[in-house]
């Protein structure tokens, strides 16, 4: 397959925004092949992705993001991000005890169902470490206290840097991520909560659901940010019940919807069609 390149942006709305970017990609030779854009109209916001093969265009792929800088972002108060079809993001696994979204997300990359490089899983227990050599990845188990807690949050980091990771899911990691980490990997790491969120209070909570961008009641994928379980939504879905169901029946049935949420979070952050703004997610289709 061709080489693509990948272009995510927004700005505050006006006419020929998408006009003026797609003519430029085009009349320097690149093929179209994606455009998905949406247009906030509460608050006067333009969200859009495009997706051009590098085949044939005109200008270097090192220049591109430079142009773009250059015509646009003063012009449109734009912020934009660019990615290359054939560099992978590189993944880093953080888990703790529980191995349901573990395995099914290895299961997913060893079957190539995903374009991402995964060089290391993090532990604070070696509990998973099986599986980690199953499938042929490195493991490294950091014990944390509250005693040593930055310590070893600190020598995470300096690992990650080491290996050059883009981003981070916690498949169920059962520590509280300190604020330098969210600071370093802003809107990159990507967690699962086993449970609806948010829970509205008060008396307009629709109102309250629509601030915080909801996509449906159930297990929640978002990112990860200071104000604890309250980042942007990236995937949400939802399990049914009865009264026939025990509660090791529900834990069974929350293990499966809990991994398939994370895992269509992550690959839609793979895939580079999650925006983030404010509080909210755009996802292009």
């Amino acid at each position: 397959m061709n080489t693509t390149a990948k272009l995510l942006l927004h700005c505050p709305d006006r006419p020929g925004i998408l006009a003026e970017i797609t003519n430029f990609i085009t009349i320097n030779g690149g093929n179209i092949i994606y455009i998905d854009q949406f247009v906030d109209r509460m608050e006067n916001v333009f969200f859009g992705r495009i997706e051009w093969e590098l085949k044939g265009f005109m200008i270097p792929r090192d220049k591109i993001l430079d142009y773009f800088n250059t015509l646009y972002v003063k012009k449109y108060n734009m912020d934009l991000r660019l990615y290359f079809s054939d560099e992978k993001p590189r993944m880093a696994i953080f888990v703790s005890k529980m191995s349901h979204c573990l395995y099914d997300m290895l299961a997913r990359y060893t079957a190539g169902e995903w374009d991402v490089d995964i060089p290391i899983i993090i532990s604070n227990h070696p509990d998973m470490q099986p599986a980690a050599k199953r499938f042929g990845i490195p493991y490294r188990v950091f014990p944390i206290t509250k005693e040593n807690k930055l310590e070893q949050e600190k020598a995470e980091m300096e690992l990650l840097r080491e290996l050059d990771i883009d981003f981070i899911v916690l498949a169920r990691y059962m520590q509280v991520i300190s604020e330098q980490m969210i600071e370093e990997y802003p809107n990159r790491i990507i967690n699962i909560h086993h449970s609806f969120l948010p829970a509205f209070v008060g008396a307009k909570p629709y109102h309250a659901a629509f601030e915080r961008g909801v996509k449906i009641i159930g297990a929640t994928s978002h990112y990860v940010t200071n104000d604890l379980d309250a980042g942007p939504i990236i995937e949400q879905d939802v399990v049914r019940i009865t009264h026939k169901d025990t509660p090791q029946d529900l834990v069974n049935k929350g293990k499966d919807l809990e991994k398939i949420v994370l895992s269509r979070a992550v690959q839609k952050h793979i895939e580079r069609k999650v925006l983030a703004y404010k509080n909210k997610t755009v996802l292009f289709s």
